[in-house]
């Protein structure tokens, strides 16, 4: 029987990745203005997905980066694997299905036109096409795909979601699958997600053991009432007590790490004016994510989330713009008081801890893109070493929570 599949691009020049992003992503409809779906005159096509979001903020970020996935053999397809390509992101492993589509997905973002229908300032729901998707028929045979193999054998990070178990029973045995085989020198983060509408015609009861057969595990506070009945940090590692570290996001106010030892470290979030929450989640994964890999410390990367997930807040799509690298750098220093005096919004971040000329996020050559890509490639930085940088992800449940609608 002839093979249906053809693989995706060949890989881009570049280091070799070291992460690995597993999932599905999706085209994006988003509109071009506020309101209700029955109001909205032309909506943009974008990407979106989980998964591809942490891929392409973890590039942005310094991190070499693939994504694995099936995506279909269409327009919406190739659009997709062009777009991660542009953000840096080796997208070698990803299977073209020539009977199956990209999912889709519509953004509803709400406003204060006074439609009964509105949803309200702040506030965007999705609305999904997603069944019988090219990645709904992702499985375990991904193990044995030449290109997948060598990417996953390579990589320091491996990052999965609860979105793929919701999926298909094959996508479940394949997040299975990832999860027992354990690697030395790899670690392997997973992301809630929770998204009840994938859920309503499959058992949610497969999460947990997957959640806890993770080594970092990250939950949205409301995600994790809804799914498992409490959103306090401490019932919750007791919940999950294998992975090394458990990361809760409490909405807007504060993000707590805790370890297998008891020790637990917690971060209030940036003050954000929000432009639109879809995303925000995912750029908090991959500012934590980053950070664990260029070897902050715990509040460092707790920082360096929510830094990225500020920057997520006030922009319109899923992806952000990152500060300069002094700017990073500075705010990942700041003392308790100046972070808590630091404010975010699409004009630029000002903070008492930025020198008076630096308090904006403003365009230019010394960003963390930049700085974090020189020291990869071995290169001195033009501006000041630090930590890396942040781009588009998530400051904490509120933001997952909007997703999920």
């Amino acid at each position: 029987m002839p093979r249906q599949d053809a693989p995706g691009p060949t890989r881009h020049p570049g280091p070799p990745p070291t992460a690995v992003c597993v999932g599905e992503s999706m085209a994006a409809l988003l509109p071009d203005r506020s309101g209700p779906l029955e109001a909205v005159e032309n909506f943009r096509l974008s990407v979106g997905g989980a998964e591809s979001n942490v891929a392409g903020a973890l590039a942005a970020l310094g991190v070499p980066t693939a994504w694995i996935s099936r995506v279909g053999d269409d327009g919406f397809g190739r659009r997709l694997l062009t777009e991660l390509a542009a953000r840096g992101v080796d997208v070698s492993a990803v299977t073209v299905d020539p009977h199956r589509p990209t999912g889709l997905y519509l953004k509803e973002v709400g406003g204060d036109t006074g439609h009964r229908h509105d949803l309200g300032p702040g506030r965007s729901r999705l609305h999904y096409h997603r069944r019988g998707s090219a990645a709904a028929a992702l499985s375990p045979a991904l193990l044995t795909d030449p290109a997948a193999v060598a990417l996953l054998a390579g990589a320091r990070l491996l990052h999965l979601s609860g979105i793929t178990a919701a999926l298909s029973d094959d996508c479940l045995a394949l997040l299975r699958a990832l999860l027992a085989d354990r690697r030395p020198g790899r670690l392997v983060s997973f992301d809630l997600n929770w998204r009840p509408a994938l859920w309503h015609d499959r058992d949610p009861a497969v999460l947990p053991p997957l959640l806890d057969a993770a080594d970092l595990l990250l939950l949205g506070a409301d995600e994790a009432q809804a799914a498992f009945g409490t959103d306090e940090p401490t019932a919750l590692r007791r919940r999950f007590p294998s992975p090394a570290t458990v990361v809760v996001k409490d909405a807007a106010r504060v993000v707590t790490a805790l370890e297998r030892d008891g020790t637990a470290v917690a971060e209030p979030a940036l003050a954000v004016e929000v432009v639109e929450a879809t995303g925000a989640g995912d750029a908090f994964a991959a500012g934590y994510l980053a950070g664990t890999i260029h070897g902050l410390d715990q509040r460092g990367r707790l920082r360096l989330g929510h830094l990225s997930a500020a920057c997520a807040l006030t922009a319109p799509d899923d992806q952000a713009e990152l500060p300069p690298e002094s700017v990073v750098a500075a705010l990942l220093d700041a003392s308790p008081a100046d972070w808590a005096a630091t404010r975010v919004s699409a004009e630029g971040i000002t903070s008492p801890a930025l020198p008076t000329d630096d308090r904006s996020r403003v365009r230019g050559e010394q960003s963390w893109t930049r700085g974090t890509r020189a020291r990869t490639r071995g290169e001195q930085p033009r501006a000041q070493a630090g930590p890396p940088p942040p781009q588009a992800a998530p400051t904490g449940a509120r933001a997952d929570r909007a997703r999920a609608r």
